[in-house]
């Protein structure tokens, strides 16, 4: 380590006289055991620093002596005027004082008050969205000629066509699922025939509208925050507003129609195919014919489910799709936002599906029942 300095005595004072190179490359192995022993040698307070000898210095070798200093330049102290500057820069810092965390004995209060007035802020967000869109309606309504229908079947097609798949294996799965599990307590009763009237009511008035709305608000949710953000991070809807073309009615609209077209649809495919899974697992289950489960079906589900499931499903089609679109514009242009927003929009959107789900169940429990 005496490569590196030496100590010697002039003029009857000791003098540490550095030599070398004090880059990191040369002092790669070297930095923590150096530092070690130039800090014994600190504690002399009389100690003359001879920095004239080293060739190489670069901001490791800068920080390395700062840090044996204590932050603080020697009194005696002599050094090359090129290293002059790099030493000046480290005395013009500020000096790092340790923050003093007080706990708050308010912080519930205080937390709560943040979250109610970030739900304010996007709500009103929403509503003056929801009023943009009426009044692009509106306007539409006036001039047919502006009405984006290719948008709106596009929207139509990737949230209703491609969902076809995924909304059918889920339904399935589901229905088999129940059946098997309901035809099982039947048959401890012998009230197998029942099996009708319990898949019937719960598919069509509740599995089927929810199973649809949260695959949806997964896929097709996301999807449409994804696109915004994109858009948003491109600057592409900072073009289109140069462009004189409005968002709502090109971006945002065709999304909430679209969806809220393609919603009612997926319910009816979504309960089809989830009574179909119950279907096959009573059959095999119990032994229930095929011909007598779609015979007996509409005489045990009244219709009124059937309504009230599709309405479910306009809801929370043009929901999910406000969510979403809400969620997009709200993205900052850089990556960090854009995953955010995306998981805050699917989170927010399931969230209100079940939350309409229940307003449902309370508002027309009279509804659709024998």
């Amino acid at each position: 380590m005496n490569h590196w300095y030496q100590i010697c005595t002039k003029d009857g004072s000791p003098h540490i006289i550095l030599t070398g190179n004090y880059t990191l490359a040369a002092l790669e192995f070297l930095l923590k055991p150096l530092e070690d022993e130039l800090s014994r040698e600190t504690k002399n307070q009389n100690l003359y620093w001879d920095l004239t000898g080293i060739e190489q210095i670069d901001t490791a070798g800068t920080i390395l002596l700062w840090r044996v200093w204590k932050t603080k330049r020697p009194d005696r102290l002599q050094l090359r005027p090129e290293h002059e500057k790099m030493f000046q820069r480290l005395e013009r810092l500020p000096a790092h004082q340790p923050e003093i965390k007080h706990r708050d004995l308010l912080w519930p209060i205080t937390s709560l008050g943040k979250l109610v007035l970030v739900l304010w802020q996007h709500s009103v967000s929403l509503v003056a969205l929801i009023g943009q869109l009426m009044l692009d309606v509106i306007y539409l309504i006036r001039h047919p000629v502006y009405i984006p229908w290719r948008e709106i079947s596009a929207n139509l097609y990737r949230t209703g066509a491609q969902a076809l798949g995924i909304t059918a294996l889920v339904g399935f799965l589901i229905g088999i699922v129940l059946s098997y599990l309901s035809s099982k307590q039947l048959q401890l009763f012998g009230a197998d025939i029942f099996i009708i009237n319990i898949l019937g009511i719960s598919i069509i008035r509740e599995l089927g509208p929810m199973l649809a709305a949260i695959l949806v608000a997964g896929r097709s949710g996301s999807a449409m925050t994804a696109q915004l953000g994109v858009m948003r991070v491109t600057q592409e809807l900072d073009a289109l507003t140069v462009m004189g073309i409005s968002h709502s009615q090109r971006l945002i609209l065709p999304k909430v129609l679209g969806l809220g077209i393609a919603m009612p649809l997926l319910v009816i495919w979504t309960s089809a195919v989830a009574l179909l899974g119950g279907m096959v697992a009573a059959e095999i289950q119990l032994g229930l014919h095929y011909h007598y489960f779609i015979t007996a079906l509409p005489d045990s589900v009244p219709v009124g489910n059937l309504w009230l499931g599709l309405g479910k499903g306009i809801v929370c089609g043009m929901v999910i799709a406000l969510i979403a679109c809400h969620f997009g514009l709200k993205i900052k242009p850089n990556t960090e936002s854009l995953g955010e927003g995306t998981t805050a929009s699917v989170v927010t959107a399931i969230t209100m599906v079940i939350i309409i789900d229940a307003i449902f169940a309370v508002l027309f429990s009279d509804v659709g029942l024998p």
